[in-house]
């Protein structure tokens, strides 16, 4: 039996984002697909109660440091060790490069590598975030038996931008995570303030998901005569000034922020959208657009990074740097039925396609292959 270490301080974080969905839905999928793996969990001293109940069923090791000063001492020193019993661990996995635990003799170390956003786009993040990930991810290519990434295009920019061997990297793909439910959308909508019909967004409204331009946008679609309203589901980010300041002036439309919502109340918001537009500027995958298709939801996805490697050809593709690129490709789905129909049938097919039961196998055979 191996006996696992994995990180999970993104669970901790107000907006876990995708970094977060992947340690939950990863790490009860490890436990079914092989019941003889010893897990323990481990993460930064925050001073509070494990987040998630469902972490109750692992032993779970609080380190002694917060993340301010740990992740810059394991970038740079190296130090502090692992304490006992996380040095007596055959495999630690890290799910994000920002952090990347010093391994004692004998341990293994994997690092789930989601994008390289703050490399690609450095705009786009704050001067200490990408500080702290460049520093992680340096140590992530130096150290790491191996890096998982969740597309191909993540793994291509990783090769490209380092010197990591093509070998040592794994392509694992996710999957839709969210559980289908059966809540009332009215009552829903109604709860929330969102009139129907709706063009949706998923994610936290942050400059690299280009809400800004997606409004812009919007505007654009309402002042044709769409009786859309535009949600944009998901919580404040880093710089959502920008964001606020679109939305102040008086504009033709509706827009509604739901922020952070409960997984019912987002099932139901994706069930009811007439659309899901994801037009972000860099994605290492994009769950929201798997969790779209599998409810038979119509896409607009952005030509950018790994997203057409998801949609396939389930989607409509636009350049996300395109207000008017972005305004046509909601109203050609919004005025015809026939390519909404089509691309709702298409998008549940190939959402099928994913499982974290997959995701969990193509795991397991990284680590089989690194103790190896």
């Amino acid at each position: 039996m191996t006996s696992l270490g994995l990180l999970v301080d993104q669970l901790f974080s107000a907006a876990p984002g995708g970094m977060g969905t992947y340690i939950r839905q990863l790490i009860p999928a490890l436990s079914a697909a092989d019941p003889s793996l010893g897990v323990t969990l481990f993460h930064a001293r925050f001073g509070t109660q494990a987040p998630e109940p469902w972490m109750g069923r692992y032993q779970v090791e609080e380190l002694s440091w917060p993340i301010r000063r740990l992740y810059p001492s394991w970038a740079l020193a190296r130090r502090p060790a692992l304490p006992s019993p996380l040095d007596s661990i055959d495999l630690i996995h890290s799910p994000v490069p920002a952090a990347v635990p010093p391994t004692g003799q004998g341990q293994r170390l994997v690092v789930t590598v989601h994008d390289l956003a703050f490399i690609v786009h450095p705009e786009l993040y704050p001067v200490q975030w990408r500080l702290m990930y460049r520093t992680g991810l340096f140590r992530a290519v130096r150290e790491a038996d191996a890096i998982i990434t969740p597309s191909r295009h993540t793994a291509e920019d990783l090769t490209r931008r380092s010197r990591i061997p093509a070998g040592r990297i794994h392509v694992v793909p996710l999957a839709a995570s969210l559980p289908a439910g059966t809540s009332d959308i009215d009552e829903t909508l109604a709860r929330l303030k969102v009139r129907s019909p709706y063009v949706l967004f998923v994610g936290t409204l942050e400059p690299r998901k280009n809400v800004v331009r997606l409004v812009r946008a919007y505007r654009r679609l309402a002042s044709r005569g769409a009786p859309h309203t535009l949600v944009l589901a998901g919580p404040m980010g880093w710089h959502h000034q920008a964001l606020m300041r679109e939305l102040a002036p008086e504009a033709p439309g509706e827009i509604v922020l739901t922020g952070t919502t409960s997984a019912a109340d987002l099932d139901a918001l994706y069930r009811g959208a007439s659309l899901l537009i994801y037009p972000s500027l860099y994605e290492g995958f994009g769950l929201p657009v798997l969790e779209a298709m599998a409810r038979g939801v119509p896409c607009v996805v952005s030509i950018a990074s790994s997203l057409p490697e998801v949609a396939g050809e389930a989607a409509l593709p636009v350049d996300p740097r395109s207000v008017a690129g972005l305004a046509e490709a909601m109203e050609r789905i919004v005025n015809d039925r026939e390519l909404a129909a089509r691309l709702s049938q298409a998008g549940m097919v190939r959402a099928s396609r994913f499982s974290w039961e997959e995701t969990a196998r193509r795991t397991l055979e990284v680590y089989k292959h690194t103790m190896a």
